[in-house]
């Protein structure tokens, strides 16, 4: 495993995960903790089912590493790791399995600017049902700068709200 380096700022990024691992508990979200380039990976996943979405169920994912510096390349690479790790852990029959959103997100003491603009541009899609909304958490000495794609999707555009309300509940 990576220790991510000695140091306030390495300890900052550690102790947001450990935070983050606490709230996604609390929401009721199974958790695990699978191996990704060898940095620990705080993994949390939950369903829910309301009327006003038609009895449909979304899955909502979310997968976080603390790394020393995120920029866009590794920032791509998480999402595409973390989207096809999502993909392999629903349930279900493929096509009848309703909508999946995740949130891939890189914590770390250095954000560049690339990661959180592409991280800001646009939410991912795989396949028609698994949406992906890359996220940066900057853990900065004395702040906390949270970076994410906040607007709708044409696909699962009726879930928006809640991912937004997940989003800001897990990544403060």
């Amino acid at each position: 495993m990576n220790p991510n380096g000695p140091g306030p700022t390495a300890d900052a990024a550690a102790a947001y995960l450990t935070a983050l691992h606490a709230r996604l508990t609390a929401d009721g979200c199974a958790m695990s903790s699978p191996p990704w380039n060898d940095y620990r990976v705080v993994t949390g996943c939950r369903a829910d089912r309301k009327v006003r979405w038609f009895g449909t169920k979304t899955e909502v994912f979310v997968f976080a590493a603390a790394v020393p510096e995120a920029d866009a390349t590794l920032l791509g690479e998480f999402t595409v790791w973390a989207m096809s790790y999502a993909k392999s852990l629903r349930k279900g029959v493929p096509g009848a399995r309703n909508a999946a959103f995740v949130l891939p997100a890189l914590v770390s003491p250095r954000v560049s600017p690339e990661a959180a603009r592409w991280a800001a541009q646009d939410a991912r899609l795989l396949g028609t049902t698994l949406i992906g909304r890359p996220v940066t958490v900057e853990t900065a000495p004395g702040t906390v700068r949270t970076t994410m794609y906040r607007g709708g999707t044409t696909w699962g555009g009726m879930f928006t709200k809640h991912v937004l309300e997940k989003a800001a509940l897990y990544f403060p």
